[in-house]
């Protein structure tokens, strides 16, 4: 097998988290000191979710500052990574025939540059975005993870951003630190297990796992960047959870690592 760079699915959480010092920061930025330097990045959030394929072409990215309510500080976080016109354009030809719009307007949102900023604080390795088709199916955005694959064999870090388990209804804002919700723990432990056992199409398929899932997914913006990533595995390739936790009883921070 050639050497692949390893590729990650974040629980990015909160926006806060880019500019606090807490376990998952902290284990984000222990992750970039431990892991080989990739030669680019192609990030796949949930905040890029949109009615088309679309993949940034910006020399220049800008930080995209996709929130309301928080404190100033956080508006003021830059994260001036270099785009990857080539990148994206390799990108957009292992996808073929599916087209795939070169984007010029959007940015790094913050499903990126809010993990990325404690990965690789020196915003120095080029980043190019993915959109995620919010018409399609979720075996759509799988298949797409399989097709990406190969970018692993050229020193992409694919990064997948988004929660494993995402409900804000159920969230609790502002309070006291509180115990995950009962369906929220059973539904990570199972897609944990899933995903060790390499049984990817039960995830594929997660509306059918019952009401611990639909609690967890209410929609999937935040669940699809974690096909994408699973789906590029190799045969016989590892997985780990090299960041845990759950925030506010309903979000889970947990990080998938592939490689």
């Amino acid at each position: 097998m050639p050497h692949l760079t390893p590729a990650i699915f974040f629980g990015h959480g909160n926006p806060m988290n880019a500019v606090l010092q807490n376990s998952y920061t902290e284990a984000w930025g222990a992750l970039g000191r431990a892991m080989p330097r990739p030669k680019a990045i192609l990030s796949i959030s949930a905040h890029w979710f949109v009615p088309e394929t679309g993949v940034t072409v910006a020399t220049a990215p800008r930080t995209i500052h996709d929130f309301g309510g928080f404190p100033r500080e956080l508006y003021q976080v830059q994260y001036p990574a270099p785009g990857d016109p080539v990148l994206a354009r390799r990108v957009q030809a292992l996808l073929r025939p599916l087209p795939v719009r070169l984007d010029e307007s959007w940015g790094l949102d913050h499903g990126t540059w809010s993990v990325l900023c404690h990965v690789y604080p020196q915003a120095d390795i080029p980043v190019v975005q993915l959109s995620i088709d919010e018409t399609q199916p979720a075996s759509f955005h799988y298949e797409i993870g399989e097709r990406l694959a190969p970018l692993r064999e050229e020193g992409v870090l694919i990064v997948g951003s988004g929660n494993l388990v995402h409900n804000l209804h159920a969230y609790a804002w502002g309070r006291h630190i509180v115990e995950p919700f009962d369906w929220a723990v059973r539904f990570e432990r199972e897609a944990r297990e899933m995903i060790l056992a390499g049984e990817h199409r039960p995830l594929i398929d997660y509306e059918r796992l019952g009401r611990d899932a639909l609690l967890s997914i209410p929609t999937p913006d935040h669940y699809l960047p974690l096909l994408y990533v699973i789906a590029s595995r190799q045969s016989g390739e590892a997985a780990g959870f090299p960041v845990e936790g759950v925030d506010g009883g309903s979000i889970s921070m947990l990080a998938v690592k592939i490689g």
